[in-house]
């Protein structure tokens, strides 16, 4: 007889829904963004997010609470002073963190990996 152990995961049915995952890749973008914009002295460019596509969604625990990482593709406007920039078919990765009384969202962002398996989050709360 043949057994398997199987760590518990998240059920995927309490995934992130769409406007949480549009709210995270928005704020993911500003942030990488706003440095870029201070250092250059200009107001940072209107962002609009569009044709969100998942391709990857794993449940994971982390620190005892369900996260979920997804990766996929979005298309993206940025308004710029003068032009409009159109992108298609972005990449994005995400690691987003339901909260414990299941009311609100974490954006985490891995920050330093302590050893082999452990690394350090930073997270960052995404408004409803």
């Amino acid at each position: 007889m043949v057994t398997a152990c199987s760590t518990p995961t998240p059920p995927t049915e309490l995934a992130p829904p769409g406007e949480i995952v549009k709210k995270a890749i928005v704020l993911q973008l500003n942030q990488r963004l706003n440095p870029l914009s201070q250092q250059l002295k200009t107001v940072n460019p209107g962002l609009e997010i569009s044709q969100i596509n998942v391709k990857l969604l794993e449940s994971i625990f982390i620190a005892e609470l369900p996260t979920y990482h997804l990766k996929g593709t979005y298309n993206l406007a940025l308004t710029l002073p003068r032009q409009q920039i159109n992108q298609k078919k972005n990449l994005f990765e995400i690691y987003l963190q339901r909260q414990a009384e299941g009311k609100t969202w974490r954006l985490l962002s891995q920050e330093s990996q302590l050893s082999e398996a452990d690394f350090q989050w930073k997270s960052y709360l995404i408004n409803n």
